[in-house]
């Protein structure tokens, strides 16, 4: 789950960085001066963005896939208290 949220993040912020540089192509004479100037402040915000768009793929991830993980998890819980549950099943079985 963690690196499909990674991969999704660092795939929006390509995305984002290549419509931002399509936006901004009037300042490409400029471009060396402004990267030597301001590329912490550049990599700074594309590092903050990309986490930011992680935790929202993230959270967004975890409530939808893991919605019901507790109560599967309780269900197989009472199987196996049961009288006649899954460890009887089990130990039933031939290996």
């Amino acid at each position: 789950m963690i690196a499909n949220a990674a991969f999704l993040a660092v795939l929006t912020v390509f995305l984002l960085v290549g419509w931002m540089a399509g936006e901004v192509s009037f300042l490409a004479p400029y471009k060396a001066a402004l990267f030597q100037r301001y590329a912490t402040y550049i990599a700074g915000g594309v590092l903050l963005v990309f986490f930011n768009c992680f935790g929202l793929y993230y959270g967004l991830m975890r409530w939808l896939l893991l919605r019901d993980t507790g109560r599967k998890l309780t269900h197989v819980d009472r199987q196996i208290d049961a009288a006649n549950g899954l460890q009887t099943q089990l130990l039933s079985r031939k290996w």
